[in-house]
């Protein structure tokens, strides 16, 4: 990579840290379309648990990696709401910054595969040829 890419690819990561870290908190807490289509027919209270009805959430169970470190948004262990998704934030855009970085890494181009052929110089038979082919009107054969 060229010296001149580094400030836009560490601005672009800058500002992606900046967004995953500040402005990830301000993210609506309202239940988006898939939340709200699976509540329909259910009757929910203030904190959003189901309190009667009938509604597919209600099948709903527990993720395997709720237990996670990273689950729900917030890093496990940090009891400030603001810091804990903002670093969880954080934790998400480095780690995927590393992963893509190194997958670009593995399929950089790394030069011919091969030996390039060596290039010959053009004997003055071949170079009549193509002038012969050049001036007729199809640019090809007569």
């Amino acid at each position: 990579m060229s010296k001149r890419h580094w400030p836009f690819l560490l601005g672009g990561l800058l500002v992606a840290l900046l967004l995953a870290g500040v402005v990830s908190n301000y993210a609506s807490s309202h239940p988006d379309g898939l939340d709200s289509s699976l509540l329909k027919g259910c009757t929910v209270n203030a904190d959003d648990e189901i309190t009667g009805g009938s509604c597919p959430a209600q099948q709903a169970k527990d993720h395997e990696l709720a237990d996670s470190p990273l689950a729900d948004y917030g890093v496990r262990g940090i009891g400030n709401d603001f810091v804990s998704t903002g670093l969880s934030g954080v934790l998400g855009v480095l780690l995927t910054f590393a992963a893509s970085g190194g997958l670009f890494w593995l399929a950089r181009r790394r030069g011919p595969a091969t030996p390039a052929a060596p290039v010959t110089p053009a004997t003055p038979t071949a170079t009549a040829d193509r002038a012969d082919e050049a001036a007729t009107p199809s640019g090809g054969t007569r």
